[in-house]
């Protein structure tokens, strides 16, 4: 097997665009356009505030009923493609060369990929997901079938953050760390579609391609901070009695996008990595402490038997065809699939610098496989215990708490209620933090024609315009225009996703021919 490539070889490298404005050094066009339309959409809101609401509900509705179909057959192809991959003799590449060894030991590793990858989006959705779709099963299944509903309940929980999550972040992550380390091109979006568009990738193929995915990234984590903030306001609500008024919100969003600048300013083995490390520890031991102080033995049934029940609703949950659950295919699987369209770029090219040295099957393997078990664990502890509180001990705390609350409400039939609440608020801001810092790095290095040492300004500009975008999605609509916007720009980023599996199964298959 061949080592890394030349950039030479290609005649596309790092920075080769690049323009020296103001002591910035930006990727011409992408920089300015992308900071253009983000900037143009921060000042439109907030100048229609009154309608932006509405505008942002309808465009879901519209999209969630027209192309639902296509987000679930793309998810299904990511995570089979990534599967494919594995198992086959593709899965032998190795990301950096035959001799490139690995920068980061497997804790590390484990710990960035994944409080990058879902974080904000467990603490938010853990509690509330198993219980909300048991009260209101998907599939058509009766609810006052107690046990296949919780059944159904906690397969639809893990089927939004199990394969099919991890199987866009696998085929986006796989292929810009093969064609960066292997092949010598760019960390950014295009370098991807090499073997499709050849020498044109730096062209308006390219350009359009790369501003895309820096609006996916910044719209995508904007929906994260944005439920962040929710949660960090019912939370202060719940333990201080601080009214989460709109103000809160903006100053919590303000407050964590200052502290994730001086993490950005501290870089990617400083700053993101330490913050990574705090994030799994914290949540390692809230897990501990629900398990033993929580229905343990229930936790422990419940972990097992959910992994059997998503197997047996794998399918009927990936069908497309024939849904009569309207209300659960398009409110919750098509959100949550436009959600991790839209966080692909950000998550899988920040996987991709920290994933030198592995194989492609052993990428596969620990980006597909092993964030989903954690996310079957997860589930089944705060899920499980949730479960356990409203079937066995009949309090509906949860049941009946606004989503926010879920998780505080589910800590208040535990001891130490108000530390743990205490702790957990904490825990969900460093989330936050390691969010909002790595998804900066990423748009920076989009941003700056694949350069990972550009100028911290760069990266200030970028952290502090994600805060912005949150604070005016907030302001203008709350959840539902979050949740309608990462819809919007991951309608047409599927489309570029799918190309990508066709362009990266070239690029593989050369690299097997060439080292046989």
């Amino acid at each position: 097997m061949k080592t890394a490539r030349p950039h030479s070889e290609h005649g596309f490298e790092v920075g080769q665009d690049n323009v020296r404005v103001l002591g910035l050094d930006i990727h011409n066009p992408v920089f300015m356009v992308s900071a253009v339309l983000v900037v143009a959409f921060v000042v439109g809101t907030l100048l229609f505030l009154d309608s932006a609401g509405a505008a942002f509900s309808a465009m879901r509705v519209w999209i969630t009923s027209k192309f639902d179909w296509l987000f679930m057959i793309s998810m299904n192809v990511f995570v089979l493609f990534s599967l494919y991959v594995a198992f086959s003799k593709l899965g032998n590449v190795r990301l950096g060369g035959a001799d490139a060894k690995p920068r980061y030991g497997y804790p590390s590793w484990l710990s960035m990929l994944f409080a990058a990858g879902v974080g904000i989006g467990l603490m938010f959705y853990g509690v509330l997901e198993p219980v909300t779709h048991t009260l209101h099963p998907p599939l058509g299944i009766d609810p006052a079938d107690q046990k296949a509903a919780m059944a159904a309940g906690m397969s639809a929980a893990i089927f939004h953050w199990g394969l099919h999550a991890w199987g866009v972040y696998a085929v986006v992550g796989l292929a810009l760390a093969f064609f960066c380390f292997n092949r010598g091109l760019p960390l950014v979006m295009r370098s991807a579609f090499y073997p499709l568009l050849g020498n044109r990738v730096r062209g308006g193929f390219g350009h359009v391609i790369d501003v895309t995915a820096v609006l996916a990234t910044i719209f995508g984590l904007a929906t994260s901070l944005g439920l962040g903030a929710e949660q960090l306001a019912g939370g202060l609500k719940y333990l201080f009695d601080i009214e989460p008024r709109g103000s809160i919100k903006i100053l919590l969003i303000t407050a964590i996008i200052a502290l994730a600048l001086a993490s950005v300013v501290s870089g990617l083995d400083k700053g993101v990595k330490l913050l990574s490390e705090i994030n799994m520890a914290m949540a390692g031991l809230l897990l501990l402490f629900i398990i033993v102080a929580g229905p343990s033995l229930f936790i422990l049934k419940t972990m097992i038997v959910s992994v059997v029940d998503y197997g047996r609703h794998l399918i009927p949950l990936s069908n497309w065809i024939g849904r009569e659950d309207t209300a659960f295919y398009h409110g919750w699987s098509t959100f949550y699939w436009a959600w991790w369209v839209a966080w692909s770029p950000f998550v899988s090219m920040f996987i991709a610098r920290i994933s030198y040295g592995r194989t492609a099957r052993e990428f596969v393997t620990w980006v597909l496989i092993i964030p989903t078990l954690i996310g079957v664990i997860w589930m089944s502890t705060l899920g499980g215990t949730a479960l356990h509180q409203l079937l066995v001990d009949g309090y509906r705390g949860v049941a009946e708490a606004v989503p926010e609350l879920a998780l505080f409400k589910m800590l208040e039939g535990l001891p130490f209620t108000n530390i743990v609440s205490t702790a957990s608020l904490f825990l969900i801001a460093i989330f936050f933090v390691t969010s909002a810092d790595s998804g900066s790095l990423v748009v920076d290095t989009i941003t700056a024609g694949g350069k990972m040492d550009s100028p911290v300004i760069q990266r200030v500009f970028w952290c502090v315009l994600v805060g912005l975008v949150a604070i005016v999605l907030l302001l203008g609509g709350g959840i539902n225009s979050l949740q309608a916007l990462v819809i919007s720009v991951g309608l047409p980023f599927c489309v570029v996703l799918l190309l990508m599996c066709v362009s990266l199964h070239k690029g593989l298959r050369e690299e097997v021919d060439q080292s046989q």
